[in-house]
Protein backbone atom coordinates (compact mmCIF):
# COMPACT_ATOMS: atom_id res chain seq x y z
CA UNK A 1 0.00 0.00 0.00
CA UNK A 2 1.32 3.16 -0.76
CA UNK A 3 2.12 6.35 1.73
CA UNK A 4 0.98 9.37 1.01
CA UNK A 5 3.12 11.60 3.15
CA UNK A 6 1.23 14.05 5.67
CA UNK A 7 2.75 17.39 4.27
CA UNK A 8 1.20 16.41 0.98
CA UNK A 9 -2.34 15.58 2.43
CA UNK A 10 -2.02 18.63 4.16
CA UNK A 11 -1.40 20.51 1.15
CA UNK A 12 -4.17 18.97 -0.97
CA UNK A 13 -6.27 19.54 1.75
CA UNK A 14 -5.38 23.54 2.10
CA UNK A 15 -5.54 24.07 -1.56
CA UNK A 16 -9.14 22.40 -1.62
CA UNK A 17 -10.56 24.71 0.90
CA UNK A 18 -8.92 28.19 -0.45
CA UNK A 19 -10.26 27.09 -3.79
CA UNK A 20 -13.64 26.22 -2.49
CA UNK A 21 -14.09 29.30 -0.49
CA UNK A 22 -12.53 31.74 -3.16
CA UNK A 23 -15.43 30.54 -4.80
CA UNK A 24 -18.17 30.89 -2.67
CA UNK A 25 -16.83 34.60 -2.09
CA UNK A 26 -16.93 35.08 -5.49
CA UNK A 27 -20.44 34.60 -6.31
CA UNK A 28 -20.97 37.02 -2.68
CA UNK A 29 -19.59 39.42 -4.38
CA UNK A 30 -21.25 39.19 -7.76
CA UNK A 31 -24.18 38.81 -5.35
CA UNK A 32 -23.70 41.94 -3.54
CA UNK A 33 -22.48 43.95 -6.88
CA UNK A 34 -26.27 43.06 -8.93
CA UNK A 35 -27.41 44.42 -5.62
CA UNK A 36 -25.68 47.96 -5.82
CA UNK A 37 -26.88 48.28 -9.17
CA UNK A 38 -30.31 49.04 -8.35
CA UNK A 39 -29.75 50.96 -5.51
CA UNK A 40 -29.42 54.53 -5.45
CA UNK A 41 -27.48 56.81 -6.29
CA UNK A 42 -26.36 55.71 -9.32
CA UNK A 43 -23.00 57.50 -10.49
CA UNK A 44 -23.46 58.17 -14.18
CA UNK A 45 -20.20 59.96 -14.31
CA UNK A 46 -18.09 56.81 -12.97
CA UNK A 47 -19.82 54.60 -15.51
CA UNK A 48 -19.07 57.38 -18.75
CA UNK A 49 -15.04 57.40 -17.40
CA UNK A 50 -15.22 53.66 -17.13
CA UNK A 51 -16.93 53.56 -20.90
CA UNK A 52 -14.38 55.76 -22.07
CA UNK A 53 -12.00 53.60 -20.06
CA UNK A 54 -13.00 50.19 -21.40
CA UNK A 55 -14.31 50.44 -24.59
CA UNK A 56 -13.18 53.82 -26.33
CA UNK A 57 -9.41 52.84 -25.37
CA UNK A 58 -9.75 49.27 -26.97
CA UNK A 59 -11.65 50.66 -30.55
CA UNK A 60 -7.67 50.98 -32.04
CA UNK A 61 -6.81 47.70 -31.40
CA UNK A 62 -9.97 45.41 -31.59
CA UNK A 63 -10.27 47.53 -35.17
CA UNK A 64 -6.72 46.19 -35.76
CA UNK A 65 -7.51 42.86 -35.10
CA UNK A 66 -10.86 42.36 -36.81
CA UNK A 67 -9.31 43.50 -40.22
CA UNK A 68 -6.95 41.08 -40.11
CA UNK A 69 -8.94 38.39 -38.87
CA UNK A 70 -11.61 38.75 -41.97
CA UNK A 71 -8.55 39.11 -44.42
CA UNK A 72 -7.35 35.67 -42.95
CA UNK A 73 -10.52 34.15 -43.11
CA UNK A 74 -11.09 35.46 -46.37
CA UNK A 75 -8.03 33.87 -47.56
CA UNK A 76 -8.43 30.71 -46.15
CA UNK A 77 -11.73 30.38 -47.01
CA UNK A 78 -11.33 30.70 -50.38
CA UNK A 79 -8.29 28.49 -50.59
CA UNK A 80 -10.35 25.46 -48.77
CA UNK A 81 -13.54 26.08 -50.87
CA UNK A 82 -11.80 26.31 -54.15
CA UNK A 83 -10.65 22.35 -53.35
CA UNK A 84 -14.59 21.98 -53.89
CA UNK A 85 -15.78 24.11 -56.70
CA UNK A 86 -17.59 26.33 -54.47
CA UNK A 87 -15.31 29.71 -54.36
CA UNK A 88 -18.72 31.42 -54.17
CA UNK A 89 -19.73 30.67 -50.60
CA UNK A 90 -16.27 32.74 -49.22
CA UNK A 91 -18.39 35.62 -48.47
CA UNK A 92 -21.03 33.52 -46.31
CA UNK A 93 -18.07 31.18 -44.70
CA UNK A 94 -16.29 34.89 -43.55
CA UNK A 95 -19.03 36.15 -42.38
CA UNK A 96 -20.65 33.46 -40.06
CA UNK A 97 -17.23 32.60 -38.70
CA UNK A 98 -16.75 36.15 -37.13
CA UNK A 99 -20.53 36.80 -36.13
CA UNK A 100 -20.97 33.24 -34.79
CA UNK A 101 -17.31 32.49 -33.06
CA UNK A 102 -14.41 34.70 -33.85
CA UNK A 103 -16.32 38.34 -33.04
CA UNK A 104 -17.47 37.89 -29.48
CA UNK A 105 -14.13 35.39 -28.84
CA UNK A 106 -11.18 37.51 -30.37
CA UNK A 107 -13.17 40.58 -29.09
CA UNK A 108 -13.64 39.16 -25.41
CA UNK A 109 -10.02 37.91 -24.70
CA UNK A 110 -8.54 41.21 -26.47
CA UNK A 111 -10.55 43.41 -24.38
CA UNK A 112 -9.28 41.26 -21.26
CA UNK A 113 -5.74 41.29 -21.96
CA UNK A 114 -5.93 44.80 -22.47
CA UNK A 115 -8.31 46.32 -20.16
CA UNK A 116 -8.78 43.61 -17.82
CA UNK A 117 -5.03 43.69 -16.60
CA UNK A 118 -5.52 47.45 -16.08
CA UNK A 119 -8.81 47.07 -14.38
CA UNK A 120 -7.51 44.74 -11.41
CA UNK A 121 -4.41 46.41 -11.30
CA UNK A 122 -6.04 49.67 -10.63
CA UNK A 123 -8.26 48.43 -8.27
CA UNK A 124 -5.47 46.21 -6.58
CA UNK A 125 -3.16 49.47 -6.01
CA UNK A 126 -6.65 51.11 -4.47
CA UNK A 127 -6.73 48.44 -2.29
CA UNK A 128 -2.85 48.47 -1.11
CA UNK A 129 -2.81 52.34 -0.60
CA UNK A 130 -5.94 51.54 1.79
CA UNK A 131 -8.14 54.32 -0.29
CA UNK A 132 -10.76 51.74 -0.29
CA UNK A 133 -10.13 51.66 3.62
CA UNK A 134 -10.65 55.84 3.27
CA UNK A 135 -14.16 55.24 1.24
CA UNK A 136 -14.94 53.14 4.14
CA UNK A 137 -14.57 55.48 6.78
CA UNK A 138 -16.20 57.90 4.55
CA UNK A 139 -19.09 55.88 4.81
CA UNK A 140 -19.12 55.49 0.34
CA UNK A 141 -19.54 51.71 -0.13
CA UNK A 142 -16.65 50.51 -2.51
CA UNK A 143 -18.87 48.15 -4.23
CA UNK A 144 -21.28 50.70 -5.24
CA UNK A 145 -18.69 53.48 -5.91
CA UNK A 146 -15.36 51.41 -7.73
CA UNK A 147 -17.26 47.89 -8.68
CA UNK A 148 -20.51 48.94 -10.34
CA UNK A 149 -19.46 51.28 -12.44
CA UNK A 150 -16.14 49.11 -13.61
CA UNK A 151 -18.86 46.13 -14.16
CA UNK A 152 -21.54 47.97 -16.03
CA UNK A 153 -18.77 49.02 -18.66
CA UNK A 154 -17.68 45.48 -19.10
CA UNK A 155 -20.71 44.40 -20.00
CA UNK A 156 -22.20 47.13 -21.92
CA UNK A 157 -18.10 47.74 -23.64
CA UNK A 158 -17.99 44.33 -25.11
CA UNK A 159 -21.21 44.02 -27.30
CA UNK A 160 -20.77 47.25 -28.31
CA UNK A 161 -16.99 46.56 -29.24
CA UNK A 162 -18.19 43.16 -30.78
CA UNK A 163 -20.48 44.22 -33.20
CA UNK A 164 -17.59 46.93 -34.48
CA UNK A 165 -15.38 43.48 -34.67
CA UNK A 166 -17.60 41.96 -36.89
CA UNK A 167 -18.25 44.79 -39.04
CA UNK A 168 -14.42 45.12 -39.68
CA UNK A 169 -13.76 42.23 -40.09
CA UNK A 170 -16.36 41.47 -42.97
CA UNK A 171 -14.96 44.46 -44.27
CA UNK A 172 -11.34 43.50 -44.17
CA UNK A 173 -12.61 39.90 -46.08
CA UNK A 174 -14.19 41.73 -48.36
CA UNK A 175 -11.37 44.12 -49.13
CA UNK A 176 -8.75 40.67 -49.45
CA UNK A 177 -11.55 38.47 -50.90
CA UNK A 178 -12.55 41.16 -54.00
CA UNK A 179 -9.84 43.07 -54.14
CA UNK A 180 -7.24 40.81 -53.63
CA UNK A 181 -8.26 37.36 -54.66
CA UNK A 182 -10.55 38.77 -57.54
CA UNK A 183 -14.08 37.10 -56.43
CA UNK A 184 -16.85 39.03 -57.53
CA UNK A 185 -18.30 41.49 -55.27
CA UNK A 186 -22.23 41.06 -55.71
CA UNK A 187 -21.56 37.33 -54.79
CA UNK A 188 -19.55 37.81 -51.72
CA UNK A 189 -22.30 40.44 -50.39
CA UNK A 190 -24.99 38.32 -51.98
CA UNK A 191 -24.06 34.94 -50.36
CA UNK A 192 -23.72 37.42 -46.64
CA UNK A 193 -27.23 38.17 -46.91
CA UNK A 194 -28.75 34.74 -48.00
CA UNK A 195 -26.64 32.50 -45.45
CA UNK A 196 -26.52 35.56 -41.89
CA UNK A 197 -29.80 34.88 -39.68
CA UNK A 198 -31.19 36.70 -37.33
CA UNK A 199 -30.31 33.69 -35.30
CA UNK A 200 -26.78 33.53 -35.93
CA UNK A 201 -27.11 37.45 -34.73
CA UNK A 202 -29.02 36.89 -31.76
CA UNK A 203 -26.17 33.81 -30.86
CA UNK A 204 -22.97 36.31 -31.38
CA UNK A 205 -24.59 39.19 -29.02
CA UNK A 206 -25.61 36.60 -26.68
CA UNK A 207 -21.66 35.50 -26.45
CA UNK A 208 -20.79 39.05 -26.02
CA UNK A 209 -23.12 39.65 -23.32
CA UNK A 210 -21.79 37.25 -21.33
CA UNK A 211 -18.43 37.08 -22.25
CA UNK A 212 -18.39 41.04 -21.17
CA UNK A 213 -20.38 39.75 -17.70
CA UNK A 214 -17.65 37.55 -16.68
CA UNK A 215 -14.53 39.84 -17.81
CA UNK A 216 -16.49 42.87 -15.14
CA UNK A 217 -16.82 39.54 -12.35
CA UNK A 218 -13.20 38.33 -12.72
CA UNK A 219 -11.69 42.06 -13.30
CA UNK A 220 -13.25 43.21 -10.40
CA UNK A 221 -13.20 40.13 -7.91
CA UNK A 222 -9.63 39.49 -8.12
CA UNK A 223 -8.92 43.71 -7.88
CA UNK A 224 -11.11 43.36 -5.04
CA UNK A 225 -9.32 40.46 -2.96
CA UNK A 226 -5.70 41.71 -4.58
CA UNK A 227 -3.03 40.74 -1.56
CA UNK A 228 -0.63 43.45 -0.31
CA UNK A 229 2.19 44.67 -1.86
CA UNK A 230 3.54 44.70 -5.29
CA UNK A 231 3.77 40.96 -5.43
CA UNK A 232 -0.32 40.81 -4.61
CA UNK A 233 -0.94 43.06 -7.60
CA UNK A 234 0.93 41.21 -9.30
CA UNK A 235 -0.72 38.04 -9.01
CA UNK A 236 -4.21 39.36 -8.90
CA UNK A 237 -3.46 40.78 -12.46
CA UNK A 238 -2.21 37.93 -13.62
CA UNK A 239 -4.48 35.58 -12.08
CA UNK A 240 -7.81 38.28 -13.38
CA UNK A 241 -6.92 37.77 -16.80
CA UNK A 242 -6.10 34.14 -17.34
CA UNK A 243 -9.35 33.04 -15.37
CA UNK A 244 -11.02 35.61 -17.73
CA UNK A 245 -9.46 34.32 -20.96
CA UNK A 246 -9.94 30.26 -19.40
CA UNK A 247 -13.30 31.23 -18.35
CA UNK A 248 -14.35 33.22 -21.94
CA UNK A 249 -13.11 29.45 -23.98
CA UNK A 250 -14.72 27.12 -21.67
CA UNK A 251 -18.00 29.21 -21.74
CA UNK A 252 -17.83 29.91 -25.14
CA UNK A 253 -18.21 25.79 -26.21
CA UNK A 254 -21.16 25.15 -23.49
CA UNK A 255 -22.74 28.52 -25.07
CA UNK A 256 -21.96 26.91 -28.73
CA UNK A 257 -23.52 23.46 -28.17
CA UNK A 258 -26.56 25.06 -26.45
CA UNK A 259 -27.31 27.90 -28.86
CA UNK A 260 -26.77 25.44 -31.48
CA UNK A 261 -29.64 22.96 -30.04
CA UNK A 262 -31.91 25.77 -29.49
CA UNK A 263 -31.88 27.97 -32.37
CA UNK A 264 -31.89 24.41 -33.99
CA UNK A 265 -35.46 23.75 -32.59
Amino acid sequence: MIQVPGMQVARLGRFTIDTITGWGSSWIFLVQVIKSIFSRPFRFRLFLEQLYSIGVNSVLVILLISVFTGAVLAVQAEFTLSKFGAVAFTGSAVALSLIRELGPVLTALMVIGRAGSACTAELGIMKITEQVDALRSMAVDPIKYLMVPRFLAALVSVPLLTAMSIAVGIWGGYIVGVGILGLSPGTFMTQIYSAVAPDDIFSGLIKAVVFGFIFGWVACYKGHTCGFGAIGVNRATTQAVVTASVAVLVVDYFLTSILTQFFMD
